[in-house]
C-alpha cells in the first residue's frame, strides 16, 4: 500500500499506531522525535507523515515546516492531545492535510489515513459528528 512515517515520542503509542497501520497493509517507518523524522524525510520517500506535535528536540510543527517542502507530494497528518497545539497545526493549511485530536482508536486513525491517501476522486466527504442523542433516536418500525 503506502509508505508511512510515524513520528511520536511516546513509545507505546508509536508502536500501537505502527502495528495497526501495518495490519492495514502499509509499510511503516517510525521515529521518536522530529529531528530523527526529518533525517528520514531527507533520505527516504514517504506517502504520508503522521506526526505528534509535542516532542523533544524538534516538535511536530518544526518538522512539518522543515520536512513538508522537501516532500511536496507527501500528505501530512498532525496529531495532539492539546487543543492549543492543534490550532497551531490548523493554521498550516498549505502543508497539513489533516489535524487529529488524541485520543483516538486504531480503527479511527486507520480510517483517517486511508481517507487521506485515497485518490481525490475517491475521497469521501467527512461525515458530520454524530450527536449522542442521534444514536438513541433510532426506533424500530411499527409492524
Amino acid at each position: 500500500m503506502a509508505r508511512l512515517l510515524i513520528v511520536e515520542n511516546e513509545m507505546a503509542l508509536r508502536e500501537f499506531i505502527a502495528r495497526g497501520l501495518r495490519l492495514r497493509g502499509h509499510e511503516v517507518t517510525v521515529a521518536d522525535d522530529g529531528a530523527s523524522g526529518l533525517e528520514l524525510l531527507k533520505s527516504q520517500a514517504f506517502d504520508l507523515l503522521l506526526t505528534d506535535i509535542d516532542m523533544p528536540i524538534m516538535d511536530g510543527i518544526a518538522l512539518v515546516q522543515a520536512g513538508g517542502p522537501l516532500c511536496p507530494d507527501m500528505k501530512i497528518i498532525v496529531m495532539s492531545g492539546h487543543e492549543h497545539q492543534l490550532e497551531r497545526a490548523r493554521e498550516m493549511t498549505s502543508l497539513v492535510t489533516r489535524v487529529v485530536p488524541k485520543p483516538f482508536s486504531i480503527a479511527e486513525i486507520g480510517t483517517i489515513v486511508d481517507a487521506v491517501l485515497a485518490p481525490p476522486g475517491l475521497r469521501k466527504r467527512r461525515a458530520p459528528a454524530r450527536r449522542p442523542s442521534a444514536a438513541k433516536a433510532k426506533t424500530k418500525p411499527k409492524g
